[in-house]
């Protein structure tokens, strides 16, 4: 019975730790002196030195925890369920998975069997009911049982799932238990109406046909309970031969369980818990089980050890205490500093790099092909000067980023030598005060400025390309330019679509001297790359110069 009840204990918890639970607290400071004890200062100074690998255990908080609930005893006579059990405990951890508890215990529960007996001998409650002529039992009776244990136990703690290999930390903790103690007992029967033995020949006259059958148990003890008066007036059997304490039998007892805690706050935890207690003793429910054998004689019954046991189911409130002091180890992930070190490395020893890069563009100097880069200019993965426009002409030297083929080669600025021709101003200052508009303004094709995933921030090609179209922006005053960003899906991606509009047109403004009123303002358009923002042609069109943002709490910074 007990096997089985384990069993379903132990896949409900591991059911209940599949699910997803909030996950709170997490890990402390290893640098953090002020959580560690004085006996353990040196370990933390040489670690703080580089000097020892591990860092000193923190001290850690106590745990004082409360617990209520079912409680109920394992014997010769049946237990009703529940009864009530209760208890205080004392936990401390001496390491990660294995902690010290200290729990004070309380019990009662009471039991009634729904079929007679008639081997009451020697159990001095039922003498009433003893033929005084024959020394035979005169009447069936049913054994019944209220009992009161107290127990007090030291159990050591094994956390079975704080080790974690996926993640930091987790809202629930499962553990097993084992531990040894005492516990005293006090137990009595309901045996006298009164003072004079109870009359159940109704009940066995009623159910004795059908030979009190478990079919008819509810009944029976219904007609029992109307029958008992409530009373438990008389003291159990006895085992005088062992020791007592505050007058009541003691006994040794060994219990084991399983449990899991639930985190409410770094304080607080919600636990549930199954304890089963093991005892050497057969008269938990008042009862010593008694054999009779075919020699009809009184003194042949022979009673045999059949040691009675106690469960408590219980559900309890923890709160750790202590101050200066991390929260109970068996919560912290004792892998956590070294994931986090290797992470985000804040205490280890970096060697120094081993390849040189002289010229500091980011190549090291065994693969770099252009080892004396200037400072700041944009390299390719070989280390050599890019050349956008393929005109022969570093990026970092082009005045002119980017010349259409047809006008190359280029002079030593990387500036095309393809004016346009006399006849195309005169036309275009033409149509310019005929107010034509939807046809351009001449000024051409315009870059495309990417930025890199989730940047607002202009790099230095993208700020090289914004220079060069300023500089043909400049050569035609009659032209409009529309500055378009893309994607709208999402909030974040309408507002880091207006961040990055918003940085070009303030680099033209501020950086190059272009005027506002000749840059319209788009955002979040369709078609586009979410990556890229374009510069175009807008001649003759209308849009603003300037839009609020459409979320300010998700702005960009960087």
């Amino acid at each position: 019975m007990a096997s089985k009840k384990y069993a379903f204990l132990f896949s409900l918890l591991c059911l209940i730790a599949s699910g997803s639970f909030a996950q709170i607290g997490g890990s402390y400071d290893v640098q953090d002196s002020s959580v560690v004890p004085s006996k353990r200062l040196p370990q933390h100074t040489q670690f703080m030195a580089n000097e020892y690998a591990f860092p000193a255990k923190p001290r850690n908080q106590w745990e004082l925890g409360l617990k209520v609930g079912a409680f109920s005893i394992a014997g010769d006579v049946r237990s009703r369920f529940p009864g009530f059990g209760a208890a205080l405990h004392v936990r401390k951890a001496l390491g990660y998975v294995f902690s010290l508890r200290g729990e004070l215990g309380f019990g009662t529960t009471k039991g009634l069997n729904f079929q007679p007996s008639t081997n009451y001998l020697k159990n001095p409650a039922w003498a009433p009911y003893v033929d005084q002529v024959t020394g035979q039992p005169s009447t069936p009776v049913f054994y019944n049982y209220k009992s009161n244990i107290w127990d007090l136990s030291l159990q050591g703690v094994v956390t079975l799932n704080n080790i974690r290999f996926h993640k930091d930390k987790t809202g629930f903790n499962l553990y097993a238990f084992a531990g040894i103690g005492g516990m005293i007992y006090d137990t009595k029967i309901d045996a006298l109406d009164g003072n004079n033995p109870y009359n159940f020949n109704n009940i066995l006259t009623k159910y004795g046909p059908s030979g009190f059958s478990y079919k008819d148990r509810k009944d029976i003890r219904k007609d029992l309970k109307d029958l008992f008066d409530g009373d438990y007036e008389t003291e159990a059997e006895g085992d005088n031969s062992q020791p007592e304490f505050l007058g009541e039998p003691f006994k040794p007892v060994f219990n084991f369980g399983l449990g899991v805690q639930f985190k409410l706050s770094k304080r607080l935890s919600l636990g549930i818990e199954d304890r089963l207690n093991i005892t050497k003793t057969d008269l938990l429910d008042g009862q010593q089980w008694q054999n009779n054998d075919a020699n009809p004689r009184p003194l042949a019954s022979a009673q045999t050890r059949d040691f009675d046991s106690y469960n408590f189911l219980s559900v309890g409130l923890n709160i750790a205490l202590g101050g200066k002091s991390v929260e109970p180890l068996w919560w912290l992930n004792p892998l956590d500093y070294a994931y986090n070190e290797i992470n985000k490395p804040r205490h280890m020893k970096l060697p120094k790099p081993v390849l040189d890069d002289a010229d500091g563009d980011g190549v090291t100097d065994q693969f770099d092909l252009e080892p004396n880069t200037p400072a700041g200019a944009p390299v390719d993965a070989r280390g050599v000067s890019r050349d956008t426009d393929g005109d022969g002409v570093p990026d970092y030297k082009d005045k002119e980023l980017i010349t259409p083929t047809q006008c190359q080669p280029v002079d030593a600025d990387g500036v095309g030598k393809c004016p346009p021709p006399a006849c195309c101003d005169e036309l275009r200052r033409y149509i310019d005060s005929m107010g034509i508009v939807g046809r351009g303004c001449g000024i051409g094709d315009l870059p495309s400025v990417t930025f890199r995933d989730r940047s607002v921030a202009l790099t230095n090609d993208a700020k090289a390309l914004l220079t060069a179209a300023a500089a043909r922006i400049k050569a035609y005053p009659s032209c409009r330019i529309a500055v378009i960003g893309y994607c709208a899906s999402t909030k974040s991606e309408q507002q880091l679509s207006w961040d990055r509009v918003n940085a070009i047109i303030n680099y033209l403004v501020e950086k190059e001297g272009i005027s506002s009123d000749r840059l319209i303002f788009k955002y979040g358009e369709p078609g586009g790359d979410c990556n890229t923002v374009d510069l175009r042609d807008a001649t003759g069109e209308e849009g603003p110069t300037t839009v609020p943002a459409p979320f300010p709490n998700l702005r960009r910074r960087n």
